[in-house]
């Protein structure tokens, strides 16, 4: 019994850090996409990626919300502020979309770790219900994550051509 009281404490937590993710998440994506100009295929993944996040969020409250729980205010604001400010820094970068990318595809890779902990939590503490939520967030965080690989290269290729003929690359 200590086992799944200590599974569901981890659970709970996570739940609670992923909610603060999410939002920290939508901090950092929304400034990039009001900035992005000369990337359209970048522009329209990471739209679909912010929708994706606001589902994202709403599964982790519905899951809350089912085991009476709330997300914590605390984590979210300190975790948005947080994303935000990041997202701040690199917009002095003359390589901001670059630095943007490898930023991102760190997080999302991040995200990708947290879920696979956060399902275990799931499982081992009993709540089983959550678990296809929560892999369906875990799945569009692999398909993001997955894209940026698969595009970095030709981002990088893109930067470099703007660059040399003199058009504005960074954004």
């Amino acid at each position: 019994m200590e086992n799944v009281d200590t599974a569901h404490e981890v659970y709970l937590s996570g739940l609670k850090n992923a909610h603060a993710m999410e939002t920290q998440a939508l901090s950092i994506m929304q400034p990039q996409l009001n900035r992005l100009e000369n990337y359209p295929d970048m522009s329209a993944m990471l739209s679909r990626h912010i929708r994706e996040t606001e589902g994202q969020i709403a599964r982790l409250e519905q899951i809350l919300d089912g085991i009476n729980e709330s997300a914590s205010g605390l984590k979210d604001t300190m975790l948005s502020f947080t994303g935000s400010m990041a997202a701040l820094a690199h917009t002095v970068a003359p390589d901001e979309v670059l630095k943007n990318s490898l930023a991102n595809f760190a997080f999302e890779n991040f995200e990708i770790a947290a879920y696979t902990s956060l399902i275990t939590a799931a499982q081992l503490s009993g709540a089983s219900s959550a678990i296809p939520l929560l892999e369906q967030n875990l799945e569009e965080e692999r398909q993001m994550a997955a894209w940026i690989q698969d595009n970095l290269s030709a981002v990088t290729q893109q930067y470099v051509t703007l660059r040399a003929s003199g058009q504005r690359a960074d954004i």
